[in-house]
């Protein structure tokens, strides 16, 4: 895949020698020390997921946590320099004997406990340094990433690291050209620097603003001996009568994986050694009129295997790279699977209570090709359906401005072919208290 690496490399360099076309962010700077930021979150959280299948135990999971973040400015200059620190600590609430939703790190398995024991308490973290030149930025070091080939995880208790460099300009107008490569990736649950093992994963890629009305994106990736993945977006928001608008979006990706990471892919069909490829895809509308906004999405799988995001070792991936829209409990990523949602979003600000939103959504996926554990396609048409419910309230003024408080509800189903392919019939609550607190 040396097309990956030559094409980040004509990225770096471009976002280096391109002409800036307006003002400079490291002209602005107002010191190191004069622009820096810091923050704590206090997080208390609590997962629980009641299996129904036979035989299947539950899980939960509850915790409080610590998120600190530190961000120093730039040295004044041409070039600029910085260091950022990120870190988390945590302790367990109870027993937490069933802990296996990535919520909680657990000890090695012994012959007294085969399963492990969760850790009682634990902490985590890293630094970076950060050099700037006009827009452009280069850090090196522990991240916290947002892109749509490469997220970390951040829906637990604490987020998932990876260990890299990462360039990203803004030297033209409305647009954000990014390239980096990662060698290590720790997931939330996880102790070890490297805990997923991750050998090499070069990313790539561009946003652009065309309007205040249309975006665009395109991201790459590419992870050694493991696949070679594309993403693109566009979303367009149409402004209505009386206030109201409709917002079109498509997104989709489209995996290549190596031969040697085949054993390790999700529903595959065919022989161990085959050449593998997933595409899926999705078309969105959304209608907003004050306080209410609903949503219709189709989502659409085709190739050998299901979307896979990180269930063999080395994907570098928590489960959180899908930017899709039929994306809750389920991700409705089966081999071949198509699904349709509607989903339903009421903001109680016009009722005199601002801050507080409810989200519902219902998700239904069908014609999945759901295999055994040896690659045999024993069903051509398993299904499953998820009902989604979700309440949220951040505090708007006082001492505890931008605290939030998240109730989330999944009841989730399959058919009985599906059920040993991914997770399976699972009740599913998750509640979230997030305090943030302001260093400086």
């Amino acid at each position: 895949m040396q097309k990956a690496q030559k094409l980040t490399l004509a990225v770096l360099i471009q976002a280096a020698l391109i002409s800036t076309a307006y003002a400079s962010e490291q002209s602005e700077s107002k010191g190191f020390v004069e622009d820096a930021e810091g923050s704590v979150l206090f997080r208390t959280g609590y997962i629980n997921r009641d299996k129904k299948a036979p035989g299947v135990k539950d899980q939960s999971s509850a915790a409080q946590s610590a998120i600190v973040k530190l961000e120093s400015g730039f040295t004044k200059g041409v070039v600029g320099f910085g260091v950022n620190a990120v870190g988390d600590a945590s302790f367990k609430l109870g027993e937490n004997k069933n802990a296996n939703n990535g919520m909680i790190p657990k000890h090695a398995p012994t012959a007294e406990n085969p399963n492990g024991d969760s850790y009682d308490h634990w902490a985590r973290g890293g630094a970076s340094v950060k050099a700037r030149v006009s827009n452009t930025t280069v850090e090196y070091g522990t991240q916290v990433l947002d892109l749509p080939v490469l997220a970390s995880n951040t829906a637990r208790m604490v987020p998932e690291y990876f260990t890299g460099v990462l360039a990203t300009s803004h030297e033209i107008e409305n647009l954000e050209v990014i390239a980096g490569k990662f060698t290590k990736n720790q997931y939330s649950d996880q102790i070890n620097l490297d805990g997923n093992e991750l050998d090499r994963a070069v990313v790539w890629g561009a946003k652009y603003q065309v309007n205040e009305n249309l975006n665009t994106s395109y991201y790459g990736t590419d992870i050694k001996n493991k696949l070679e993945r594309h993403y693109a977006n566009v979303n367009f928001k149409q402004a209505l009568a009386n206030n109201s608008s409709f917002t079109y979006d498509f997104s989709g990706y489209h995996t290549n994986w190596d031969r040697g990471a085949n054993n390790s892919l999700y529903s595959f069909i065919g022989p161990a050694d085959g050449d593998y490829q997933n595409s899926i895809w999705a078309v969105s509308g959304t209608y907003n009129k004050g306080p209410h906004n609903v949503m219709l999405a189709y989502q659409q799988n085709s190739g050998n295997t299901g979307y896979d995001y990180g269930l063999g070792r080395g994907v570098g991936d928590g489960h959180q790279t899908i930017y899709m829209p039929n994306s809750y409990l389920s991700d409705f990523i089966g081999n071949d699977e198509k699904s349709a949602q509607i989903q339903y979003t009421y903001d109680f600000g016009a009722m005199n209570v601002p801050g507080l939103t409810w989200t519902s959504a219902l998700v239904y996926g069908w014609d999945i090709k759901a295999t055994d554990n040896k690659g045999t396609m024993i069903s051509d048409n398993a299904q499953e359906r998820e009902f989604f419910n979700q309440v949220k309230y951040t505090v708007q003024s006082g001492f505890a401005k931008d605290a939030s408080l998240r109730v989330r509800n999944s009841y989730y189903r399959a058919s009985n072919d599906y059920q040993s392919n991914y997770i399976g019939d699972t009740n599913e609550w998750r509640l979230f208290l997030d305090i943030p607190v302001k260093l400086f």
